[in-house]
């Protein structure tokens, strides 16, 4: 419906301009770069386990972050986007609260209320694991999703697509994030051999659509009936 893609949209631009702003305001200032120290190893993410004790009794809480400012910055990109969810959201919620019922007019705020906390921790114990892990966690994720999705909109054909824009939409966002996640995971460091990874984007939905007819259950338990 409208209102649930105003405020997808509206999400959608709380996230762009909190990164835009949390990029700006770090270190240097003003430009879209960031300056950080080089990450060597997972342990540069949990420094505060390693501080010192030359006594073997006394521990002294000396450490730095090493990885300074890619684990705070994720804090402060929370935070600005919940800043901005606060001032814009309710403003979309009065705009469209006749097209919403009275119990839906403030999901996606609770919703974000519980799911940044959530990040929060995530982002606090996990951090590194986070970093080293996240290509392979957005390549299994838009699987998983993809597929979850084709599904449950009971898409068992290539015209099953064209049925709605919507699909399409949601097909080339997930072609995206495999683009993304198999750039990140190769990093293209050599070309030549790198691009063609990416010839394997459309894989995963072709051969969902290819399998999609062979495991549909009403089809497995007629034959499971006939004895097949």
């Amino acid at each position: 419906s409208s209102s649930a893609l105003l405020q997808h949209l509206t999400a959608l631009l709380e996230c762009s301009v909190a990164a835009l702003v949390t990029l700006l305001l770090s270190d240097p200032v003003g430009s879209l770069h960031i300056r950080s120290c080089p990450v060597k190893k997972l342990s540069d993410w949990y420094t505060m386990l390693y501080n010192p004790s030359p006594d073997y009794i006394t521990t002294v809480h000396c450490t730095h972050e090493a990885v300074y400012p890619l684990y705070t910055i994720v804090f402060i990109y929370y935070a600005f986007c919940l800043v901005l969810m606060m001032l814009l959201r309710p403003l979309l919620v009065k705009k469209i609260a006749c097209g919403l019922g009275r119990s839906d007019r403030f999901k996606s705020i609770y919703a974000a209320l519980y799911f940044f906390p959530i990040l929060t921790v995530l982002q606090a114990v996990g951090g590194g694991l986070l970093y080293y892990a996240f290509p392979y966690i957005i390549l299994v994720l838009s699987l998983v999703t993809l597929a979850v999705y084709m599904s449950a909109s009971e898409v068992e054909f290539f015209k099953d697509l064209l049925v709605r824009k919507k699909r399409l939409v949601v097909l080339f966002s997930h072609w995206l994030l495999h683009a993304y996640g198999i750039i990140s995971i190769s990093k293209l460091d050599k070309l030549e051999q790198d691009l063609p990874l990416l010839a394997l984007v459309p894989a995963p939905a072709l051969f969902y659509l290819m399998t999609a007819k062979y495991t549909e259950p009403s089809r497995i338990l007629s034959e499971g009936g006939n004895g097949h």
